[in-house]
């Protein structure tokens, strides 16, 4: 009977008994819904062994100097899509957590920061880099159709404990291709109305201007240690030129304008 029935449109024969998939459901969407953005901190022996031999892994790893095959960039994939990669960790965005289980992570090998008594030197990522993760992203973010403010750093999404990929992340770079969020600068002028960039801003305002866009925080107006390190995330994506955490009136303005263009 099942070999009659594998002979039918829509009919998939799976040994003991078969399946119609000839008609489908329209409520479905995709499984993956965020891209998520990192750093590995360490070499490109060390990034590999990591994420291939540990507990963390990545769908993608960039290396430092992608290799070129067929006059192409290559970027290693470890983690097929359509499973879970342990990029991610304990996360959070717009409301949803535990975000391994509905995106795709890349990481990038890039030392970080290094320490000393001048303070944290960052590393800049290779044009090279930069070019195969956006056209990697590009794929992805069509392929999955993701929202650009679901493009997003590992600090974004875990701003308590992470900060890749970073300060020197090129995201206006790429949002100018259409990967990721990026505020109009027009519209970041009108919601400064005429302050000064470094004017003092209500903690409150940004708070939940914050939480709006997708970050998790408390609303109590308070400029704790959560809320600072919450809103140096934001500005080391959106203002990588200022990430001190303090609420100023320029951080409000990049937060509201965001929520104008994404979030309306």
């Amino acid at each position: 009977m099942l070999s009659g029935c594998a002979d039918r449109a829509g009919i998939t024969d799976r040994g003991r008994y078969g399946v119609d998939t000839s008609i489908a459901s329209s409520s479905q969407d995709e499984r993956v819904r965020y891209l998520v953005m990192h750093y590995t901190a360490v070499d490109d022996g060390a990034s590999l062994a990591l994420l291939t031999r540990g507990t963390a892994s990545a769908h993608y790893l960039v290396s430092s100097a992608p290799p070129l095959i067929n006059g192409k960039a290559v970027a290693q994939q470890l983690v097929p899509e359509d499973k879970r990669a342990w990029h991610a960790g304990i996360s959070e965005w717009n409301g949803r957590s535990n975000l391994n289980d509905t995106s795709i992570g890349i990481e990038i090998v890039n030392p970080g920061f290094t320490e000393s008594a001048a303070g944290k030197r960052w590393y800049p990522y290779a044009p090279e880099q930069v070019e195969l993760v956006a056209r990697l992203a590009e794929d992805i973010i069509r392929r999955y159709q993701i929202r650009p403010d679901n493009v997003v750093g590992h600090s974004d999404i875990a701003p308590l404990r992470k900060t890749d990929p970073g300060p020197l992340f090129p995201w206006a770079q790429l949002a100018e291709r259409g990967i990721g969020a990026w505020p109009d600068k027009h519209v970041v002028d009108k919601y400064l109305a005429g302050r000064a960039p470094e004017a003092d801003a209500p903690v409150a305002n940004i708070q939940r201007a914050l939480v709006k866009y997708g970050y998790s925080l408390p609303l109590h107006g308070k400029a704790d240690e959560e809320t600072i390190r919450v809103i140096s995330a934001f500005q080391m994506h959106f203002r990588p030129a200022n990430f001190s955490g303090r609420a100023d009136a320029e951080t409000e303005a990049i937060a509201l304008a965001l929520l104008e263009k994404y979030r309306a």
